[in-house]
């Protein structure tokens, strides 16, 4: 099923335009009647770039999820629902999912069938837990496990911003006002030092060297940043060894490593309680969990913990075995195993490491200020000693 990029009137004349799942123009234009729109002209969205198309805010999500099991909890049918909360929905590109989520449904599939073709929206552990839900009778159950999880993701993603955005709006005043200085401020006053008519010391000499420099190509300092970024973005994306390389070594970042390896592992537990709270055996738990931990390293450890379970070994063996999961892990999910509460043993480790995140980003923040601030000056006095450092010696000359 192809995504059809349509411009289409709406009942009263007024121009629409949106994408929507479809198999081809003509059930393009019958989805489009269902809504109650006439197509004007329809194409597929065959380059979606690098990145991927559009995605649906976590909070839209979050909301869908507690109307559907509002109403399902109320009895109302799933297709009627569904149609109330499209008509509600303000979210183009999510009105257009659940359209045609309807109409798989209308077709013959399940919800969980008809959400497995919008894996953009909905992802292998949305999915999974739905179709739970629909096994076990337990959908309203499984959607609220749905929403908190969803909400402590967004509480997640709060936390990991904090620990990029700072320091890189921080770091990007440093950079500005390194340039502005290399480029404005020491041009002025290179020829006053050089007038002096002295040997220049090997640090100004240097200073003088920088600042041509960046006068001169002021552009490729610019430009060059940028291109590094895109390649190496291009190079991960391409090269799985490059990226396994790059996962591990964000990993070992100093500060940032341990961090980042907490919000791995607190995805992971959470992921993997409610799973197999839903009643999803261990292996496709673990199976499933690989596709939304981020990082290839940690994904592959749980490829081989997958393939020790399946070769007899127990979970707490396996997870042991593997050497990737602290003590913590390996304490709890012994626990955990031994009292047949393994989910409640991986909820209590994800809220120990979501603790633990908030505090290890506030202790960050809190050392990263006062280095960011050293650098600056460090930047500064460097400068100054190079410029004043000439005008000092002649100074001194003078009085004796």
């Amino acid at each position: 099923m192809a995504v059809f990029q349509y411009k289409a009137v709406t009942s009263d004349g007024q121009m629409a335009r949106g994408r929507i799942d479809a198999l081809n123009v003509i059930d393009l234009e019958m989805r489009l009647k269902r809504m109650e729109l006439d197509l004007v002209s329809g194409a597929p969205v065959t380059d979606r770039g690098l990145f991927g198309g559009r995605r649906v805010p976590r909070r839209e999500l979050i909301t869908f999820c507690f109307h559907l099991e509002q109403l399902i909890h109320a009895g109302v049918p799933i297709i009627e629902g569904l149609c109330d909360l499209r008509d509600s929905i303000e979210h183009p590109r999510f009105r257009e999912v659940i359209a045609g989520i309807i109409e798989s449904i209308e077709g013959g599939e399940t919800l969980s069938g008809a959400m497995s073709h919008h894996t953009r929206v909905f992802d292998k552990v949305f999915i999974s837990l739905i179709r739970a839900g629909e096994s076990t009778g337990r959908l309203p159950d499984v959607l609220k496990n749905i929403i908190d999880s969803l909400k402590w993701e967004d509480e997640l993603a709060s936390h990991t911003k904090k620990v990029l955005i700072y320091p890189a709006f921080v770091g990007s005043i440093v950079v500005a006002a390194t340039l502005f200085l290399m480029i404005y401020m020491v041009p002025q006053l290179k020829q006053f030092v050089r007038n002096m008519g002295q040997e220049l010391p090997a640090q100004t000499r240097l200073l003088f060297f920088v600042s041509d420099a960046l006068v001169a190509y002021w552009y490729l300092a610019l430009l060059l940043p940028i291109a590094g970024l895109v390649a190496g973005a291009l190079v991960l994306h391409s090269n799985p060894a490059a990226r396994l390389r790059f996962d591990g070594f964000k990993l070992r970042l100093p500060l940032f490593g341990a961090i980042l390896r907490k919000i791995i592992l607190s995805r992971f537990a959470n992921t993997f309680a409610l799973l197999y709270a839903a009643g999803i055996p261990i292996l496709d738990s673990i199976r499933t969990t690989r596709d939304v931990v981020g990082n290839l390293v940690i994904e592959d450890g749980l490829r081989r913990v997958e393939q020790l379970i399946g070769e007899g070994q127990n979970v707490t063996q396996a997870f042991h075995g593997v050497g990737l999961f602290p003590p913590l892990i390996i304490r709890m999910l012994k626990v955990g195993e031994g009292t047949g509460a393994l989910d409640e043993a991986l909820t209590n480790v994800s809220y120990f490491y979501n603790r633990d995140v908030r505090e290890s980003v506030e202790k960050v923040q809190a050392m990263i200020e006062p280095l960011l601030t050293l650098l600056l000056g460090g930047m500064l006095g460097w400068i100054m000693l190079s410029v004043l450092g000439p005008v000092y010696d002649v100074i001194s000359r003078i009085k004796t």
